[in-house]
């Protein structure tokens, strides 16, 4: 039995620890044995922290056998992303330069999930810089999809969706400046949700500097899962306060109900890009799921979709133009430094009026999506108006780069709002995963992973399918 555990999801382990049924030590040797199985075919664990794992596992049996109570996660093998600190290990971001940062302490979404009692086995791939859409470094290697390996993992999360999908720990962190939790949980075929800001306190103690302004309201850390239920309960984890994070807040992660049915806005093509028939499919599959679940379904267009895409480029690009590139020039390789100039081009705001003027009229559209959401609580909308890209897609000059800018807009739109957003599989289109985002109210959580659990209730988990091929 213990060598199935792997296929279990985060909640069941940690009921079947708490009733005794098995202990720490099975449920990390099952992770431990999978990594190793599954592992060296895809290199999504780029660092295998399987020995001290294991000693962890023990030392968490010693604990639950002395009766004192346990966290929600204890005993539950779990990854983290190769870009955020943790005590003892280095936090390198995909650049062989910082290969030998060693973080003293643990960030604090690490932090929280010790506390929970949570068993680190590994450490995930990130490409340089965190900086695509693709998972691939000079320090780590390229990460390969478990679906099919010419289809990019997504990223900037690639390791994190690639190593849960195939059962190497029941929750994996990652993070979202761009979509990168939702754009690999989509490539993966796994669940996930980008936290709403100032959900989940972020920190690294390593970082010589506080992080440019667009990042500090656009990025977010949050779960990865193979099942929508294992996401709602790392999020529970992850989102407990750390006075280091003066953006946290402590609003409630379960919302007053609304009055039933609860609206839904469908739209394939808000920001005006094109929608591919199979993810136009997948869209419309998870509306008939929720309209027959009782959701109020409607096709109508969520406000000022393009405006918010470009701005966030704008912004971005701006931020990276002032405050990155410098660094991606000194560290990075020459593909990183082609990609960031791509980025920090055409739409990055070169004066300081225009940035100041782009800043404030976040709000603005900001508002426009409030108002629209008091009527439509929820917006059911592709991740990517594409099946996930071919390996490699953004290194093919920069008509091809502008091509994945505009396919990915309506995930990057969301970034520049704050809000949150679930992203869960339908099915396979050609033998690749296909999802929707469904995305909800500012620290609405909640109504977005109840919408998600819905389809996925549906729909299956579609993990399952990729270990029985």
């Amino acid at each position: 039995m213990a060598n199935e555990i792997w296929r279990w999801s985060a909640v069941d382990t940690a009921a079947a620890i708490r009733r005794g049924e098995i202990s720490c030590v099975e449920a990390v040797e099952a992770s431990v044995e999978r990594l190793q199985a599954a592992n060296p075919a895809v290199n999504a664990v780029t660092v295998d922290l399987s020995e001290d794992a294991i000693a962890e596992a023990r030392r968490a049996d010693a604990i639950r056998d002395s009766g004192v109570g346990l966290g929600p996660l204890h005993g539950v093998p779990i990854t983290i992303k190769e870009n955020v600190d943790q005590a003892g290990q280095s936090n390198p971001n995909g650049l062989p330069a910082f290969a030998e940062l060693i973080a003293d302490e643990d960030s604090p979404l690490v932090a929280n999930l010790r506390q929970a009692g949570a068993i680190i086995v590994g450490r995930t791939n990130t490409p340089e810089f965190s900086y695509r859409w693709f998972t691939d470094n000079p320090l780590r290697g390229k990460t390969l999809n478990p679906w099919d390996a010419g289809v990019t993992p997504g990223g900037s999360s690639g390791g994190a969706a690639a190593a849960v999908a195939l059962g190497i720990g029941a929750i994996a962190h990652g993070n979202d400046l761009g979509g990168s939790l939702r754009y690999p949980a989509y490539a993966c075929g796994v669940a996930t949700i980008r936290p709403s800001l100032g959900r989940v306190p972020a920190y690294n103690p390593t970082s010589p500097a506080e992080r440019p302004p667009s990042l500090q309201v656009m990025s977010v850390q949050g779960p990865i899962a193979r099942e929508v239920r294992d996401v709602r309960l790392g999020l529970e984890v992850m989102a407990r306060r750390d006075p280091r994070d003066p953006w946290w807040v402590p609003a409630p992660l379960d919302g007053p109900p609304l009055t039933p049915p609860i609206r839904v806005a469908v739209s394939t093509e808000a920001t005006g890009v094109a929608c591919d028939p199979a993810v136009a499919a997948a869209v419309d599959q998870a509306a008939g799921i929720l309209d027959a679940a009782g959701y109020a379904v409607e096709a109508v267009d969520p406000p000022l979709a393009a405006e918010i895409a470009q701005r966030w480029r704008a912004l971005l690009g701006a931020d990276t133009q002032a405050m990155m590139l410098p660094a991606i020039r000194e560290y990075g390789s020459p593909l990183i430094n082609e990609l960031a100039e791509g980025l920090s081009g055409d739409d990055a705001i070169d004066d300081l009026a225009g940035y100041i003027q782009a800043t404030a009229d976040r709000t603005r559209l900001w508002r426009a999506w409030s108002l629209f959401q008091e009527d439509h609580p929820l917006v059911l909308a592709p991740v990517s108006q594409k099946p996930p890209f071919p390996q490699g897609a953004d290194e093919q000059g920069p008509e091809r780069f502008q091509a994945l800018l505009d396919d990915q807009s309506m995930l990057y739109a969301v970034n520049l709002l704050g809000l949150p957003s679930a992203a869960v599989p339908t099915g396979l289109a050609d033998g690749v995963p296909v999802g929707v985002q469904i995305i909800g109210p500012r620290f609405r959580e909640d109504l977005c992973l109840d919408a998600a659990q819905v389809i996925e209730t549906a729909t299956g988990v579609l993990a399952r399918r990729l270990w029985d091929r």
